[in-house]
Formats: structure tokens, sequence, C-alpha cells
């Protein structure tokens, strides 16, 4: 009989240990590095991983551009974390390495950080069509918060051109040009800032312009094309101003004179490419059936003179009726002017009253 080994059940076979390989171990240190938000390191690893001529996955890159992109929020750290990061970026796409939603959007966060909405727009436009990288809604937030900064910054330097041009003008006697530059402000921002209320104030506190003589039905239309709250046809009525600082209450109605303030709409022009570009966007996406049930209400009602504002809550449709007014600088069918003011600091809103001293009159006759 002969001698055989055999395994002893009660001493099972112990696997090998094996150690990492240097891609996995420089994953782990990035990890670490994410923890510890140090940037610096990390760009050190990833230096020396290029020297070595590590494979580097989409693990990696995603770690790093992470990194980066939390670092440019750090006034310190923001040059480097750019810089760094673009270049990661770059190299990524030499390497082959194919993108994920995550990624982008961690690219789009940096190209935020440097203000530039642009790049981060086409970012996502060129990663869906080259990569077919569907992007969510929080791919989307750093362009959007991006260009709305932006967007505000441009609009307050914009208000302190048109002002200091409606000063010259006002000092001038030029009153055509004020009727021009109100209208500037009117399509520029929403709310003035205090000083150029203040001028606004001062200028027809001491005017008389005489208006020119308008249609009333004329005014109207003007006014209805226009999608509400302004005319553009130039001074209308006659004898002095009266300027007052109010408010206005929550149906819309003015403290000072007690005319009715009107909910702005967009015109007929800008309603159509509105609603056509909704319309496309909103049949792409999964809510199609829920969309197009929405329009054929919107067709079979499109008599009613309310504007309604419809969303989408979990594929449902729900409708929302606007305010009764908006907040916005208006311009009346008789000439009158609303201007809200926004006071540096403060949350609250004060309304600039201007109407004729015969308007005011009629109105107190009348009561």
């Amino acid at each position: 009989m002969s001698n055989t080994t055999s395994a002893n059940p009660s001493k099972p076979n112990k696997k090998r240990k094996t150690n990492p390989n240097p891609e996995t171990n420089f994953l782990i240190s990035l990890q670490s590095c994410i923890k510890s938000k140090d940037l610096a390191t990390a760009i050190s690893l990833y230096e020396s991983a290029l020297s070595l001529n590590f494979r580097l996955s989409l693990h990696h890159f995603n770690a790093l551009l992470y990194l980066c992109s939390n670092s440019a929020t750090d006034p310190s750290l923001k040059d480097s974390a750019l810089r760094h990061g673009f270049r990661v970026f770059d190299q990524m796409l030499s390497n082959n390495v194919i993108p994920n939603e995550a990624l982008v959007t961690s690219v789009a966060r940096l190209a935020a950080s440097k203000n530039d909405s642009d790049y981060a727009f086409e970012l996502i436009k060129r990663m869906n069509n080259e990569f077919n990288v569907v992007p969510r809604l929080r791919t989307y937030d750093p362009a959007l918060f991006c260009f709305c900064e932006n967007l505000e910054a441009q609009k307050a330097y914009e208000e302190q051109e048109i002002t200091a041009l409606l000063k010259v003008s006002a000092g001038t006697g030029r009153v055509e040009k004020v009727y021009q530059y109100l209208q500037k402000l009117r399509s520029t921002v929403r709310c003035v800032n205090e000083e150029t209320g203040k001028i606004i104030e001062d200028w027809f506190s001491g005017q008389k312009v005489n208006g020119v003589s308008c249609d009333l039905g004329l005014v109207k239309n003007a006014v209805l094309k226009n999608g509400g709250g302004w005319h553009g046809l130039g001074w209308i009525g006659q004898g002095k101003w009266v300027v007052k600082r109010g408010s206005v209450d929550e149906s819309g109605k003015c403290c000072s004179c007690g005319n009715q303030l009107a909910c702005v709409d967009i015109d007929d022009a800008e309603t159509e490419r509105f609603a056509q570009s909704v319309a496309a966007l909103a049949m792409e996406q999964e809510v199609k059936a829920n969309f197009s049930e929405s329009q054929d209400w919107l067709e079979k009602n499109a008599n009613y003179e309310a504007i309604v504002h419809y969303t989408f809550v979990k594929g449902n449709l729900k409708l929302q009726m606007p305010p009764p007014y908006s907040s916005v600088i208006q311009e009346s069918d008789k000439g009158s002017w609303h201007l809200p003011i926004l006071f540096k600091g403060s949350s609250s809103q004060t309304w600039l009253c201007i109407t004729r001293s015969n308007v005011c009159e009629s109105r107190d006759e009348a009561q």
C-alpha cells in the first residue's frame, strides 16, 4: 500500500497575500488626499505616476479632478487648482479615457470658478456629443450659477453706465434722451439702486414735460403687444409731475396713487420663440407623453387671457397662477411711471411713484 499525502481538512489552504499594484496604491493615496483636502500632495503623486508610466484609469482622473474642483473654492489654492485641474483633464483626453457625468461636473465647476460659463456649457455639449455623457441637473449647476452671477454683475455695470448718461441728459435738459434712458433702464434691470432712484426723483420733481397726444386705443395696443408694463411711445400727458415714495400692496395696487401695476409678460415675438424652445426641449425628455398632454390642454384653452405657469412634479402637470403684478420698472398707458428701488444691504423695497398732477386731481375728485 503506497503512502500518499492528502490535504488535512482541518487546515484549509491559506491564500497568498498579494500586494496591491502601483495603480491601486496611487488611487488609495488620492482618496486619502481627498479626505485631508491635500491638493499639493495629490499633484505630487500625480507627477510621479506620470513619470513612472502608470496606467491611469477613470477612477484616478475622477479623484484628481474632484479634489481640484473643491480646492478651487479656496482663494489660496484657486490658481493651482485651476492650472493643474485643466492639465489633468487634457491628459485624460489624450489617454483616450472616456469621462463620466461626475468627471464632467467637476470640470464644469473648474470652469465656473474662473467665471467661464461659456466653456462650461460647451464642455457639457461636447462630452454629450463625443462620449454620449448624459448630463444631469447637477452637471448644469456650475454653469448656470456662473452665468447668473456674471449676468448680475453685467447688469450692475450697465446700470452705472445708463445712470451716468441719464444724469447728463437730465442736467442738460434733453427730455427725449431722459425718456430713452428710462426705457433702457427698464429693459436692463428690474429694480434701480438708491443712487439711480435719487437722480430720477430729482429730475421729475423739477420738470414739467408736456407729452404727445396719443390715441388711447393705440397706447393700450402698444402696451398689450409689449407684454404689459410699458408702451415706449414717448412722454404722455400734460401738467406737472407728482413724485412720491411709497409701497405697493399685495394685489399690486400703488398705495400712493391707487394705480394697479401690471403683471409684465414677454412680448409676442419672444413668447413664440420661448414656446418653441420649451416644446423642443421637453419633447426630448422622459416626460414626453405628459408634455404632449399639456400642449393639447393649452391649445384647447388658448383663448383664456390669464397666463398660467405650469411645471412637472413627479410626472404630473401642476398649474400655478402668476403673481398679480411684476416688481419691475413700469410705464402705464396714462404716462405714469413706477420704479422699484432696492436699497443696498436691505431686502426691503420702496416704490417711486411718478404721475401727472391732473391725474391725481381726477382721482381725488372721484374719491
